[in-house]
C-alpha cells in the first residue's frame, strides 16, 4: 500500500507544523547539514535544514549529480538499487541529519547511512515523517543513534 504525503505537502498549515515536529528532537543537537533521500525526503530534508539553520545536501539515484560522486549500491525487496552523494557536498567529521519520508522495510535508510559513513561524517541519527512499523526497517537502523518517526502505522 502507498502512503501518499501530496496531501499534506498541498496544505501550508499541515506542511509547517509537519516541519515544525521533524526539526523538534533536534533543536539542541549541533546539526550541520541535512540528508534528504531521493526523492520525497528532498521536499522534507530541504524545509527541516531550513529550520534547523544547515545545509542540505541531496542523496540522488545514480546519474542525477555531476562529478566526482560517491555512492552505494543495496538491495530492495524487488532488486538492485544506488544511492550517490557529491564526494565535495560533505566534510569528514561534519554532523549530519538523514531524513526521508518514509521508513518501510529500512533498506533504503540502511543504504544512506552506509553512504554517509564511508564518507566519514558524524551521523546523529534519522527522521521520517511516516514509519510502516509492520514491516520492521527500524531493525534495520543503527542502535545507538536515535530515529524519529511522526506518525507509525
Amino acid at each position: 500500500m502507498f502512503r501518499d504525503v501530496t496531501p499534506l505537502l498541498a496544505n501550508a498549515a499541515a506542511f509547517a507544523r509537519c516541519v515544525d515536529l521533524l526539526a523538534e528532537p533536534w533543536q539542541a543537537w549541533p546539526v550541520q547539514a541535512v540528508c534528504g533521500i531521493e526523492a520525497r525526503g528532498f521536499i522534507f530534508g530541504a524545509a527541516l535544514a531550513h529550520r534547523l539553520c544547515a545545509g542540505f545536501v541531496p542523496l540522488r539515484k545514480p546519474g542525477k549529480l555531476p562529478p566526482p560522486v560517491h555512492g552505494v549500491t543495496y538491495q530492495l525487496e524487488y532488486g538492485d538499487d544506488r544511492l550517490e552523494v557529491q564526494t565535495e557536498a560533505l566534510k569528514p567529521g561534519e554532523r549530519v541529519l538523514l531524513v526521508d519520508d518514509v521508513l518501510a522495510t529500512g533498506g533504503t535508510l540502511q543504504a544512506a547511512t552506509t553512504l554517509l559513513a564511508e564518507l566519514g561524517v558524524d551521523l546523529l541519527g534519522a527522521s521520517v515523517v511516516i514509519e510502516l512499523a509492520a514491516l520492521h526497517g527500524r531493525q534495520r537502523w543503527p542502535g545507538d543513534r536515535p530515529l524519529h518517526s511522526l506518525l507509525r502505522y
